[in-house]
């Protein structure tokens, strides 16, 4: 079978580098999110992980982020099932799902730059986790378009 990678590998078949490559860069899986204890339902905040670069969109520390974040989730194919919470948009979970990558996702367009462009990711919408205290957290949920399992 010809065709791009990620149309025809599963992930778990993906080399590290195509594994990686899939990210688009929305970093809506940085955001915060607030569980519902007696639900279980996510509500998505404002604000973001306070290792997120907010002007890249990237973890400022990606390779020792778990040392730094304990609860930061690393993402693996077998993963990808179990956590509810990933953006619809995910690529990782589309190429999952047997879906397709957006237009805007740079191994289809070529531009990285276009999710921004768009308004597909988080970029200049968030506010860092560090600036608020936990109790106040309630206050940033919002409803991303997209971002609900």
């Amino acid at each position: 079978m010809t065709g791009p990678f990620w149309k025809t590998k599963r992930l778990d078949e993906m080399s590290a580098q195509e594994w990686e490559s899939l990210c688009d860069g929305c970093a809506k899986c940085c955001l915060l999110k607030l569980e519902d204890i007696d639900t279980g339902e996510i509500a998505y905040t404002r604000l973001h992980c306070r290792l997120l670069d907010a002007g890249t969109c990237r973890c400022s520390d990606y390779e020792n982020r778990k040392a730094k974040v304990p609860d930061c989730v690393k993402l693996t194919p077998a993963k990808i099932e179990e956590i509810k919470w990933m953006p619809r948009t995910c690529a990782y979970r589309l190429v999952h799902e047997g879906r397709d990558l957006p237009h805007w996702h740079h191994l289809v367009c070529g531009d990285p730059e276009r999710i921004h462009r768009e308004g597909h990711s988080i970029m200049g919408r968030t506010k860092s986790e560090d600036t608020v205290l936990d109790e106040d957290q309630i206050d940033w949920i919002v409803d991303w378009k997209g971002n609900a399992p």
